[in-house]
């Protein structure tokens, strides 16, 4: 008896069950820890700024060595610089991470490469503006702000080298958004380190001399600068053209849209209003106390350089939060990109505020670095003890700066900076009808600061950044 098999039934591949769908990639930025992915990011922006920090302290400690005259020219500069370093990495940089992350977060790395490749055109054409405009018209600038005799002509010095190379910090800057809104922040502040290095370096080298190189004065100390930033924006265009960058600008078969420029405007032209009128604010407080002698515009030069400084910090956690909440945004996750904003506007206010208090309480630890001058070292100590506790509230409205440059919704902190330079400027017109002093003045800058972060704030609370509920999550491609 023969064994009876049955048969196998053929079953039609069309009625077997498909396998599940992969998961999708997480993304770090759009799915990690708010606080603890925020502080990766941050910590390379930290160390970076640490060396800015240290060119802070030795660009005024060896300028102070070439004397009084020359501490107020740096003072009466400093706007001026401060406004393109501002605008091409803070303003027009943000606006540049913010567009390429929001397109990465949407799952469209060919636009974020057309991206890039607009952003550079857009950095040479600010550098070249800056250029031909300060080399045109930056003496007259100065003279408004109170610059007269030796002190105009050092700062003209400074002036004229510095912006005569004005397209390489813009280049620079340009760079490093274009990488930080792919979530690489290691390489832009390797090189913000390096480039620290050598300014330390080259700067005080040119400017006091250094064996058989002469002294240049001011113009050695901006030749420095200079040098140190063709070198960042040669090892950065070299990472990303050479393929290593997460994108590759695109040159070959470029088409010019305009499309993109206005995505990348859309932001950072519009946050450019913001350290243009932040420069504004201390260009105006600034001529104000050029009537009360050299000394006292000298004593708020190191003191307004410490606010430089403690905003640097700020930048930090706002500029880890740009392409955090482009990416949050450009995924449709809104809920998750407000608390992203909120998260780093309260790191930024607790860092900087800690710090700010200690210096208020010690000036000293700050004001013995960069002079002996007992008038100078007096107003310092006066303004940094009634202003730099309020520079915590400057902290706060920078971060809620950068986190609504990543949501694209920019104008109301811009707004709030109006407000700054409005109550600055009728407050100091008030107090010139009175026979108000320096401290006088030092209050109502303790006073706008406060003024700005809350308005910043307000702005973020009242401004829609997109539905109120996040969608039903997709699928999103990894960084890699």
């Amino acid at each position: 008896m023969s064994d009876i098999g049955v048969a196998e039934i053929p079953v039609d591949e069309e009625e077997r069950p498909l396998p599940p769908p992969p998961a999708p990639v997480k993304n770090a930025l759009v799915d990690g820890p708010i606080l603890r992915t925020l502080l990766s990011l941050a910590w390379p922006n930290i160390m970076a700024f640490s060396a800015g920090t240290c060119v802070v302290i030795a660009e005024t400690s060896y300028i102070g060595r070439l004397g009084v005259e020359s501490l107020a020219a740096i003072a009466l500069v400093f706007p001026c610089v401060m406004l393109t370093m501002m605008m091409s990495g803070g303003a027009m940089g943000g606006g540049v991470a913010s567009a390429i992350a929001r397109a990465i977060g949407a799952g469209d790395r060919d636009r974020a490469a057309t991206l890039a490749t607009h952003a550079l055109l857009i950095g040479l054409c600010f550098g070249l503006t800056f250029t031909l405009g300060m080399l045109m018209s930056g003496e007259r600038v100065l003279e408004l702000l109170g610059g007269r005799g030796n002190v105009l002509a050092q700062a003209v010095a400074y002036m004229q080298i510095f912006f005569g190379g004005a397209i390489l910090p813009w280049l620079m800057q340009t760079m490093a958004g274009v990488l930080r809104g792919t979530g690489n922040m290691k390489l832009p502040s390797l090189m913000m380190f390096s480039s620290a290095v050598c300014q330390i370096v080259l700067g005080g080298t040119l400017g006091l001399g250094l064996g058989p190189i002469p002294s240049f004065g001011m113009r050695g100390v901006a030749a420095g600068s200079l040098t140190a930033y063709f070198i960042s924006v040669s090892v950065m265009g070299w990472y990303l053209f050479s393929g290593r960058a997460r994108i590759i600008p695109k040159l070959r078969g470029l088409r010019i849209q305009w499309a993109m420029f206005f995505d990348i405007l859309k932001v950072g032209a519009v946050a450019c209003f913001s350290p243009l009128q932040s420069v504004l604010t201390i260009s105006i407080f600034t001529h104000m106390l050029a009537g009360f002698g050299t000394e006292v515009l000298a004593g708020f030069g190191i003191g307004a350089r410490l606010e430089f400084l403690l905003t640097s910090v700020s930048f930090s956690f706002g500029i880890a939060s740009v392409p955090m909440i482009g990416m949050a945004i450009g995924a449709i996750r809104i809920e998750r990109a407000r608390r992203i904003a909120w998260t780093a506007g309260l790191v930024s206010f607790i860092s900087v505020g800690g710090i700010a208090t200690l210096i208020a309480i010690f000036p000293d630890l700050w004001v013995s670095i960069f002079t002996d001058d007992a008038a100078v070292r007096a107003t310092s100590r006066q303004y940094l003890s009634t202003a730099a506790p309020m520079y915590a509230f400057i902290g706060l409205a920078s971060s809620m700066y950068f986190s609504s440059q990543g949501a694209a919704k920019v104008i109301g902190p811009v707004m709030a900076q109006t407000a700054r330079l409005l109550f600055i400027a009728a407050g100091g017109w008030w107090l010139s009808t009175l026979d108000a002093t320096a401290a006088h003045f030092f209050v109502l800058a303790a006073a706008s600061m406060v003024v700005l972060g809350v308005l910043s704030c307000a702005s973020v609370i009242l401004t829609r950044w997109g539905p109120k509920h996040d969608p039903l999550p997709k699928a999103r491609p990894a960084l890699s």
